[in-house]
C-alpha cells in the first residue's frame, strides 16, 4: 500500500526540518524488457523522465524499497535484482526539488530483467511509463539518472561495479 508523502518517513522528517539539505539512502533501478529497452517514467514533480526509485521507509531494507518503488511508479513487480553501482557524489546526487526541498542521495543502483505485471498508464507517481530503445532515450532526463544510465552501460561493457 502506497503512503502519501505526509505519511512517509521523508514527509514526517520534512515537517520537522523543512527544506534543509537531507542526506538520504536511496535506490534506483534500470529495468529492461526482453529486447533490452529501458523503462522510464515521466515524473510529475520535475516534468522530466527518470528511472524508478526512491527512499526507504522506516524498517524497510533497500531491496524491499526498490521493489515497492518500481511497482508504485510503473506497475511492474521486480523478480530479480543485480547491483551494478553506487552513487554518492554530491555533484551528481544533490538535487533541489521544485518545492525547494534538497537532498543528497546515497544511491544503490540495480538492474532487473525479470519482472511481472502491466505498465501503469498514469498515476500519482508517473505521468507516463514506457520502455525506450537505448538509442532513443529522451533528452529530458534528470542529471543524476542520466549519470546512472551511463554507469549501467559501463557496467554492461566491463562487468565492473560502478562507484561514483
Amino acid at each position: 500500500m502506497s503512503l502519501s508523502f505526509a505519511e512517509s518517513f521523508l514527509g514526517r522528517l520534512r515537517s520537522v526540518v523543512g527544506s534543509r539539505l537531507l542526506l538520504l539512502p536511496s535506490v534506483r533501478a534500470v529495468v529492461l524488457d526482453a529486447g533490452g529497452r529501458i523503462l522510464l517514467h515521466h515524473r510529475p514533480d520535475f516534468r522530466l523522465w527518470g528511472l524508478p526509485g526512491g527512499h526507504p521507509e522506516e524498517g524497510e531494507a533497500l531491496h524491499g524499497c526498490i521493489v515497492r518503488e518500481v511497482e508504485e511508479e510503473t506497475g511492474l513487480r521486480l523478480r530479480s535484482l543485480e547491483p551494478f553501482g553506487f552513487s554518492s557524489s554530491p555533484t551528481v546526487e544533490t538535487v533541489e526539488y521544485p518545492n525547494g526541498h534538497r537532498t543528497h542521495s546515497f544511491a544503490l543502483l540495480v538492474s532487473s530483467r525479470e519482472w511481472e505485471g502491466t505498465l501503469l498508464q498514469c498515476s500519482e507517481e508517473s505521468l507516463e511509463v514506457r520502455f525506450f530503445e537505448r538509442g532513443a532515450l529522451p533528452q529530458e532526463l534528470l542529471p543524476n539518472e542520466k549519470r546512472t544510465l551511463e554507469a549501467f552501460f559501463e557496467f554492461e561493457r566491463t562487468g565492473q561495479f560502478q562507484l561514483f
